[in-house]
């Protein structure tokens, strides 16, 4: 898959193929991800992107030219891309969205700043992505979210089966996790997980999940289509819930 990013702090954004599971996924070419400077594609020497807006108002906005003769260049050399645009007014980001995004092939990523970008150049984006209800100083931060979030589906960046047991992939949260030693400050490990029965740890496991969703986000408990394990992990809870077990 390539991902590419178009912003005005190239040095902001570059940080995300630099660490972690991502830039392993770069250096061995499973991810291909570049990082364009919007300066580039001005043609002033002081190589300005924003600029008043007509009929008057704060702030500044982003001009259109060095958009289109991005965009010109890009089409030769990459093909045309899925581009999305980070924006406050756009749809906001989750986890069927991220899983649509990484089908695609090739996805070029817009930091928006300023006011906003000139209303023309939306002729060239696909979709408007925010990942919150709240406003940034720009979409690098946003657009990092979303490469991130992305790259995690993509076949080989990490184990396929850590991506389908995570919160969210499940439609519940994800269960408590534990690691040596079996106990500190007298917080023990729970003893199923310590017991070998692989199906009774499951159990637990999804157990803890569906208790864990419940308590924090009821919204996706009561909107979980609910499978077999669910159904037995419940009835465990709620006869612990009876008999007054925490």
């Amino acid at each position: 898959m390539k991902i590419s990013i178009l912003t005005i702090f190239p040095e902001m954004v570059s940080v995300i193929k630099k660490y972690g599971v991502i830039s392993k996924a770069v250096e061995n070419k499973i991810l291909d991800i570049q990082i364009f400077n919007l300066r580039d594609f001005t043609n002033d020497k002081h190589k300005v992107v924003d600029d008043y807006p007509f009929g008057g108002g704060p702030g500044m906005v982003m001009k259109p030219a060095p958009f289109f003769r991005f965009f010109e260049y890009f089409n030769k050399e990459f093909g045309k891309p899925y581009t999305i645009l980070t924006s406050p007014q756009g749809e906001t980001l989750n986890n069927d969205i991220v899983k649509e995004l990484s089908c695609e092939k090739n996805i070029l990523i817009i930091c928006g700043r300023y006011e906003g970008i000139d209303e023309r150049v939306m002729s060239f984006v696909d979709r408007e992505i925010s990942i919150g209800d709240y406003v940034l100083t720009g979409g690098e931060l946003p657009a990092m979210v979303i490469a991130d979030a992305i790259s995690r589906f993509v076949p080989e960046v990490i184990d396929k089966d850590s991506v389908e047991q995570e919160s969210f992939n499940t439609g519940i949260l994800d269960h408590p996790h534990y690691t040596r030693p079996r106990e500190i400050n007298g917080l023990k490990v729970p003893e199923v997980l310590l017991s070998g029965d692989h199906n009774k740890i499951e159990i637990w496991r999804r157990k803890m999940a569906l208790k864990k969703t419940m308590e924090k986000r009821p919204d996706l408990f009561f909107n979980k289509e609910f499978d077999e394990l669910d159904k037995v992990a419940l009835l465990e809870l709620f006869r612990e819930l009876i008999n007054g077990v925490r």
